[in-house]
């Protein structure tokens, strides 16, 4: 999922401010640009990790859009970090499904050439992840 994420310019005397507008209470910090990229990165792994633990539900990334048209975001630059949130929804379990071949050839073809796709089992989670968010 591609969180979008508020970067807030610092200078000699401050550090770049990261804010995760869909995390509520995610935010970080870096030295530079590429640094507070970086760190934000960690902070929405932890958070992440720490909604999983209550058992919490994921929040959905909104499009920068939706953001960028606030002004308490008025001279931010905006970035994307993608992760991969399947980890953080509970341990993985093994099920048998039933397809139709033409369906299940599509799927692997489009694995096949799509790299971010790691497998069958991963696209189709991100498929139904996006039906249940309602992208």
């Amino acid at each position: 999922m591609l969180f979008p994420i508020a970067i807030f310019p610092g200078d000699d005397a401050h550090a770049w401010g990261v804010e995760v507008p869909d995390i509520p209470g995610c935010y970080s910090a870096g030295e530079d640009l590429d640094d507070a990229m970086a760190m934000a990165r960690e902070a929405i792994e932890g958070h992440l990790e720490l909604l999983a633990q209550d058992q919490q539900e994921i929040p959905k990334a909104r499009k920068v859009t939706v953001h960028a048209a606030d002004p308490a975001y008025a001279g931010c630059t905006w970035a994307l970090i993608d992760i991969d949130i399947t980890r953080y929804l509970g341990k993985a379990e093994k099920l048998n499904i039933t397809l139709p071949a033409y369906l299940l050839n599509r799927i692997d073809a489009y694995v096949k050439n799509h790299p971010e796709q790691k497998s069958r089992s991963g696209f189709l989670a991100e498929a139904a992840l996006k039906v249940l968010q309602g992208n």
